[in-house]
């Protein structure tokens, strides 16, 4: 691990201005060697909520936003030297994003394929004493793509950021010129959203701007039927058209951005576009990655959402946390997946923040299925073969699979009223095909394997004399797979990056292993949720409520 350097006028980053009142490190630059030819590793990470804050000051109070010491706060927790945990207030001090940054490229940047980044990258605008100006905002974005190009993109591994609550455009195409692709740039200039293939002609990424389906965003109209001018409309019209695209060119996709898709979320007219999109092209929809709550958990969009008798639009709003919010809704559910229609579902994964608020620093490295592959190059000609012929096949498949004509079709009366007969809900879309075989739906090449989720569960402890350490929480792949089965050779997590309990093949039980999912595919999530749907099951529910929180208030 790199020795953390004190305050040094000759690491300045000069983009940094806004660091010179608080007497904490920079986000110093790292140096990194020309780009290897890179090898499939089938793993990648997704890490959100920075929120760096350059006013962050070691010792202050919560009270303001650990800015400053306040008279008569002796007994409320004081700010750390590397954050404040399960902070309501306080972002994170440099010092946590550099340890962060300097802790990933040396257990991890040799270890992934790509790099999913979900916003937001400043600090909270609550300091009345400290406004946020924009340059502000400006200035910490550029210092943390620095940080990504310097640790990540010199060594050749894509980064695919999202824009978090912000709708200025030009200056951010300036600040990730490195991670957009120039066919997107023009169309990243107009709406902030952009496609990536993070392995040429096989996986790219699709980065949504949120901020035109959020509903608190009274700068838009929502998505209104109607609108062609609308900028989520328009952003759902390039969604479907880069969706068909890969799906003619059978590339699987990862839909990722920063306000994940929800009822509560989202306007409703976005929300239904949004349920739509993903089950019609679930064959090629790996997963949704998403951030902005901080907290762990994950949930489903499904078909009945897009019915307009369906009382699920006020149902999740009612409960006082997400965790009952979550239950109440997994109640619902069948005892096994089994009983269900998986056309029907896709699942959107929600990970916890790396700003210890109200938490505590959080990422989480995803593994994917790459048998066939191990042994090639990114670009190299076996490789190539390999792919086509994969992707033939599923072509084939998919020509020869039926139409569906569901229940996402609306008509009658109530499409009539006025109520709904400009809604979404009640336009006639494309018929869908759904594929039981696709990567989404049965473990194949490119379909999610699991992840492993990394925490400082100690962060108050640590101060300048005393590195910090990012310990496993938990993982999600049965613990016979740590050391590899069934003729895979790239094992999910390497085993240096594991506690030595599980280094060792052989253990049948662990306090890291709560779930054991056999992937990360739609049946395996609903399994999980039905599972969790069962009232009975209170010891699953305890540590499923455990992981959301870190054992912090419920929100």
């Amino acid at each position: 691990m790199k020795k953390r350097i004190p305050w040094l006028a000759g690491l300045l980053l000069e983009c940094v201005h806004v660091l010179a009142a608080p007497s904490q490190v920079v986000l110093d630059s790292v140096k990194g060697p020309s780009p290897p030819n890179r090898t499939l590793h089938g793993r990648f990470l997704h890490i959100t909520d920075m929120h760096p804050d350059p006013y962050f000051v070691t010792g202050s109070s919560q009270s303001s936003q650990c800015h400053r010491r306040s008279p008569g706060d002796s007994d409320e927790q004081r700010a750390g030297y590397y954050g404040t945990p399960f902070s309501e207030y306080c972002d994170s001090p440099l010092t946590l994003t550099n340890f962060t940054f300097d802790f990933l490229d040396d257990h991890w940047s040799s270890e992934i394929d790509f790099v999913i980044w979900t916003g937001d990258n400043a600090r909270h605008d609550e300091d009345d004493m400290i406004p946020r100006p924009l340059d502000e905002i400006f200035d910490l974005n550029r210092a943390v793509a620095k940080k990504m190009e310097d640790v990540f993109v010199r060594k050749g591994i894509p980064v695919v950021p999202s824009l978090g609550p912000n709708d200025i455009t030009n200056e951010f195409a300036s600040i990730w010129d490195t991670f957009i692709p120039p066919a997107s740039s023009k169309t990243f200039r107009q709406g902030a959203y952009y496609a990536v293939e993070v392995i040429p002609d096989a996986l790219a990424a699709i980065s949504l701007n949120t901020m035109y389906f959020y509903h608190n965003n009274k700068a838009v109209d929502g998505c209104l039927f109607g609108n062609s001018s609308d900028p989520g409309n328009l952003q759902f019209e390039w969604l479907e058209e880069q969706l068909e695209m890969f799906r003619a060119r059978q590339v699987q996709v990862w839909i990722t951005g920063h306000v994940p898709p929800h009822i509560t979320h989202f306007f409703p007219e976005c929300y239904y576009r949004y349920t739509e999109l993903s089950l019609r092209y679930q064959d090629i929809i790996l997963g949704n990655l998403f951030g902005h709550l901080n907290v762990d958990h994950f949930y489903y969009v499904e078909a009945a959402d897009l019915k307009v008798s369906h009382e699920g639009d006020t149902l999740l709003s009612q409960s006082t946390t997400i965790f009952d919010d979550l239950m109440t809704k997994f109640e619902g559910l069948p005892k096994t997946s089994a009983h269900l229609n998986h056309d029907d579902y896709a699942v959107v994964s929600v990970s916890p923040s790396l700003v210890p608020n109200p938490y505590l620093p959080t990422f989480r490295v995803f593994s994917y299925n790459i048998s066939g592959l191990e042994s090639f190059s990114v670009g190299a000609v076996g490789k190539d073969e390999y792919l086509q012929k994969t992707k033939k096949e599923r072509t084939s498949r998919w020509n020869h699979l039926p139409y569906r004509h569901g229940n996402h079709e609306n008509s009658g009366t109530q499409c009539r009223s006025a109520s709904y007969r400009d809604s979404w809900r009640c336009k006639r879309f494309q018929p869908w095909r759904s594929d039981g075989r696709a990567p989404s739906r049965q473990n194949s090449l490119w379909s999610p394997l699991g992840y492993a989720q990394y925490y400082m569960p100690k962060l108050g402890e640590y101060d300048e004399e005393d590195e910090p350490k990012f310990k496993l929480e938990y993982l999600t792949y049965p613990l016979s797979s740590l050391h590899g089965i069934d003729n895979v050779t790239e094992i999910p997590v390497p085993l240096a990056n594991l506690p030595k309990s599980l280094r060792q093949a052989g253990v049948t039980k662990s306090k890291f292993a709560p779930y054991e999912l056999r992937d990360l595919t739609i049946p395996s999530w609903l399994d999980l949720a039905c599972k969790l749907g069962k009232p009975r099951e209170e010891k699953l529910r305890k540590r499923f409520k455990k992981f959301m929180y870190m054992g912090g208030k419920e929100t």
